[in-house]
């Protein structure tokens, strides 16, 4: 409706809405997150999550009407069907944008259980959003550097432990667990810095599925592999509220986990951690040559 206007005018536009959607839904969530607090009782606790997602699948849905209204993005997706509202998932995809959530975030809704991210533990601190994701028991990762790991060993595999916590509360109810294995947005100086063997994608880490898996059990027995492209390239989120983006690519992969993975601890068997990672990196290796095949296709 609105995506002829200019892009100005339409990042103000988009950003209002955002504004005022994040609010509507933010409230009811923060609000009654207090008494959940204060009355931690565990099947109180399952009311109360259900309601919170329901608040947030809500966002989601005004999210996508304002991207309706002013944007002309045309979505490429192949893989969305045959999935379960009410099944486990783990769920990993490249890293480019904070773009990608929303992308992500407007395919899933409501066919798969509401994506729970991992987030680093300094984002609990954004304003309104750092708390609805405390509420929505997103698992909370604190990394250490290998600097700080030398000088304190004793805090090593601490940065897992909240992982662990958030594990065992969505054994209770439907969850998509969503791990970015790169645990960063992709850009040419990380790729360059890190060396990565990849053309289009950063190193991933495996730890944090990894040590799902192992909590969760066999419960969590399907991943969805989401590979995202942007033929035009990588959009900054200003571009995607100036309604500059125009194509995006996404093709889902069904993989059945191994059963032999749920079995192992990652945290302590240096066999199974080396299998792991390499498990990782062969789906990493299909993943840059799937991306690679979609952008010389888009250009063709």
């Amino acid at each position: 409706m609105f995506n002829f206007l200019p892009s100005f005018l339409l990042l103000v536009i988009s950003s209002v809405l955002l504004a005022v959607s994040t609010l509507v839904c933010a409230a009811p969530i923060l609000l009654f997150s207090v008494f959940r607090f204060i009355l931690p009782f565990a099947f109180l606790q399952k009311l109360f999550m259900g309601f919170f997602i329901s608040w947030a699948e809500m966002w989601i849905t005004l999210n996508k009407g304002w991207m309706k209204l002013t944007q002309r993005t045309q979505v490429d997706v192949r893989g969305i069907e045959h999935l379960d509202k009410h099944g486990w998932y783990l769920v990993t995809a490249n890293h480019q944008s904070w773009v990608d959530i929303f992308i992500m975030q407007s395919i899933f809704n409501r066919r798969i259980p509401f994506l729970k991210f991992f987030v680093k533990q300094e984002l609990i601190k954004v304003p309104v959003i750092g708390m609805c994701w405390w509420a929505l028991d997103f698992p909370f990762m604190k990394r250490y550097s290998k600097e700080f790991l030398k000088k304190h060993p004793e805090m090593r595999g601490k940065d897992l432990e909240a992982t662990k916590k958030s594990c065992e509360k969505f054994k209770l109810i439907p969850t998509s667990i969503m791990n970015f294995l790169e645990g960063t947005r992709f850009s040419k100086e990380k790729h360059q810095r890190q060396q990565s063997p990849f053309k289009h994608l950063l190193k991933p880490k495996s730890g944090g599925i990894a040590f799902a898996m192992h909590c969760m059990g066999e419960q969590l027995n399907q991943l969805l592999n989401v590979t995202i492209v942007y033929p035009d390239g990588i959009p900054t989120f200003k571009d995607f509220l100036s309604g500059k983006l125009k194509k995006v690519i996404v093709r889902i992969e069904k993989v059945q986990l191994p059963s032999r993975f749920f079995e192992r601890d990652y945290a302590t068997d240096q066999e199974f951690r080396v299998e792991f990672n390499q498990w990782v990196n062969e789906l990493w290796t299909e993943k840059d040559a799937l991306i690679d095949k979609l952008l010389m296709e888009s250009r063709a």
